[in-house]
């Protein structure tokens, strides 16, 4: 595996802009809003991210994009990430349901839907957990059979983040059983869900904090057009994986955390310099990888392990670090809003190792590529 560093454009000018941006929104947002970063959900904020043409940089103009390189879509996110501003409302949108559609949708599917990401005004959520299947998402039983009007969905999806929120789900199905004896993938296909279509149920799932972030969602009989099968029909499982390298390799993957280590550098006293150093540069290693990601999609690889590999490090970085600030500062010498973020963070961060994969399902999948089972 290799993280060659992509040509990183000038974006001196780009930053500037997001900066003065964000400080005209930032006075607005709690120390503990901050602290939850893409997980705060504001529809107001994407829209006004759109209008500056901040989502779905990358994507072609007639689909609502503009064109911009995937360096500097990475800076958008990076300063978003940093001043820990609400981006729930595009971000899966931008991050992997957009890129999915303009890869393997129609051409109906992407002037209908690309737009209206790009301005903020959709948001999506992803079809993929189910009840009492675990990290086995092979085994998932929820399926769409096909009839002369379309097909009809059955089943049931949970930990779906921002589902009772959404405008779509992106959804992998079973179309076809498994071939006995044969590969499990085989009969998945994905599908675009209109979450007002009849026969939807949400029912959102607290979490420590008494936030309903996650939903478990249900299907009965929902009927969906022909034209609402994303992609090939049984490709899903590779078409859902491939977009998965867009989840686990982003920014979002490292600074989870990073609002609550820019409020402290200021109040660490000097003997904490050289384990404030080694943070940065931990930092700067997974950040550094992170690009290398982005270049490899870039260029239209397929980056999966090494996508993991960026997921589970820096997981491991974004959930001790609140931790690490704890040991460094003594409570009467933690400044209110960082007292405040950490008080967020020990709640929310035990999902950081969760959402997009499991610790385990990622090392497993690192652990084929270098030979080890």
């Amino acid at each position: 595996m290799r993280f060659d560093l992509p040509d990183l454009p000038d974006t001196r000018t780009l930053r500037g802009e997001l900066r003065a941006f964000l400080a005209e929104h930032a006075p607005g947002w709690t120390a503990e809003q901050r602290a939850r970063s893409w997980m705060g959900f504001d529809r107001g904020f994407s829209r006004a991210l759109g209008e500056r043409g901040w989502i779905g940089m990358t994507w072609p103009l007639e689909y609502g994009g503009h064109n911009r390189s995937a360096m500097e879509r990475m800076v958008v996110l990076e300063e978003l990430l940093a001043a820990g501003a609400p981006v729930g409302a595009h971000w899966i949108g931008d991050r992997q349901s957009g890129p999915l559609i303009l890869r393997v949708g129609t051409e109906e599917q992407k002037r209908r839907i690309l737009p209206g990401i790009a301005r903020g005004e959709l948001a999506f959520c992803i079809g993929l957990s189910e009840p009492d299947s675990g990290s086995d998402l092979a085994s998932l039983r929820t399926k769409a059979t096909r009839d002369n009007q379309g097909w009809v969905l059955e089943g049931r999806k949970i930990w779906t983040t921002f589902a009772h929120r959404s405008d779509y789900m992106i959804a992998l199905v079973r179309t076809a059983p498994a071939p006995e004896g044969g590969s499990r993938h085989a009969g998945l296909s994905q599908f675009l869900v209109d979450l007002r279509r009849p026969g939807i149920t949400i029912r959102p799932i607290r979490d420590l904090e008494g936030e309903d972030s996650f939903n478990e969602v249900t299907f009965d009989g929902v009927r969906l057009d022909a034209g609402d099968l994303l992609g090939v029909e049984g490709r899903g499982w590779a078409q859902a994986t491939s977009e998965l390298a867009f989840e686990r390799s982003g920014p979002d993957r490292v600074l989870s955390s990073f609002p609550a280590l820019a409020e402290a550098m200021d109040a660490l006293p000097e003997a904490a310099t050289p384990e404030a150093g080694r943070l940065v540069a931990r930092l700067w290693a997974l950040r550094t990888m992170s690009l290398g990601v982005g270049g490899m999609l870039q260029r239209g690889e397929d980056p999966a392990v090494e996508a993991a590999l960026v997921k589970d490090a820096g997981n491991a970085f974004e959930q001790a670090l609140p931790e690490r600030l704890r040991a460094l500062l003594d409570p009467p010498d933690r400044p209110e809003p960082l007292e405040r973020m950490l008080g967020t963070l020990a709640m929310l961060s035990p999902t950081f190792s969760l959402r997009g994969g499991t610790r385990e399902i990622l090392r497993g999948i690192i652990a084929r590529e270098l030979g080890l089972r």
